[in-house]
């Protein structure tokens, strides 16, 4: 035991400090989507010892996963993710919770979903379920951590409802959706990676949140951006709420 912890926290206790664990002992954070980005966002957040995981995937495991998904092996093609994801992870951490959803994100479910969420992960792939899980956060005021890959790119947005920017600021029209996107493994890697991270000091209170920024990642340089971003007073989605509301 680490000052009344497992030993599993000893490494980071020195970091976020006892008071640190009891916040991620009491959080609960829900994942959209649980493959490259939210293989590695969970891996972590389970890791550093969240009390409640939700995970959302409505698909199964494909072999054209497992370049990048490092929740799956060849074992599990034709599986349902969650229900694969939610073994491992039970497996790296036994104390945390684990509730998998088997479903695709829609405006029916969403708002049933994060409910009663510390904070919400996007780690999805489609920009219709973006801005559908964007919407349900900011009228909940739930924090959402938004990221996305393709190729050797990445971005990263800390969307915190009444404070920052929400996405329809960021991107006011739909991007156009692309299917079967070229990924290089490590390019989620270090996005989901990221996400964690500001996750994590989110609920701990250690470090700077990258709030009102975009991070972009370019991986064919390795250089990282970061984009000053302002509210849309005018957005239709957070333009009428403010951070006391």
């Amino acid at each position: 035991m680490a000052e009344g912890f497992p030993e599993r926290y000893s490494r980071q206790l020195p970091i976020i400090g006892k008071e640190g664990q009891d916040k991620l002992r009491k959080a609960t954070i829900t994942i959209i989507g649980v493959g490259g980005l939210g293989g590695i966002v969970s891996y972590y957040l389970v890791s550093a010892g969240i009390k409640h995981l939700k995970i959302v995937d409505g698909d199964r495991v494909e072999e054209s996963n497992l370049n990048r998904q490092i929740l799956y092996s060849t074992d599990d093609i034709g599986k349902v993710k969650v229900e694969v994801a939610a073994e491992k992870l039970k497996r790296i951490n036994p104390d945390v919770v684990i509730e998998p959803y088997h479903t695709l994100l829609s405006e029916d479910n969403v708002e049933e979903i994060i409910d009663k969420s510390t904070l919400v992960i996007d780690a999805l792939d489609k920009w219709s379920s973006r801005f559908i899980l964007n919407k349900a956060c900011v009228e909940k005021k739930i924090p959402l951590i938004h990221g996305g890959v393709e190729g050797l790119l990445g971005q990263l947005i800390v969307i915190i409802p009444g404070k920052t920017p929400c996405l329809k600021c960021v991107l006011p029209k739909k991007p156009p959706e692309k299917r079967g996107l070229p990924i290089l493994g490590p390019t989620p890697g270090i996005i989901g990676s990221m996400q964690a991270l500001e996750a994590i000091k989110f609920i701990t209170g250690i470090g700077k949140i990258q709030a009102g920024i975009v991070i972009l990642f370019n991986g064919y340089n390795n250089e990282i951006r970061k984009i000053p971003i302002r509210r849309n007073s005018k957005c239709p989605i957070c333009g009428g709420i403010n951070k006391h509301s």
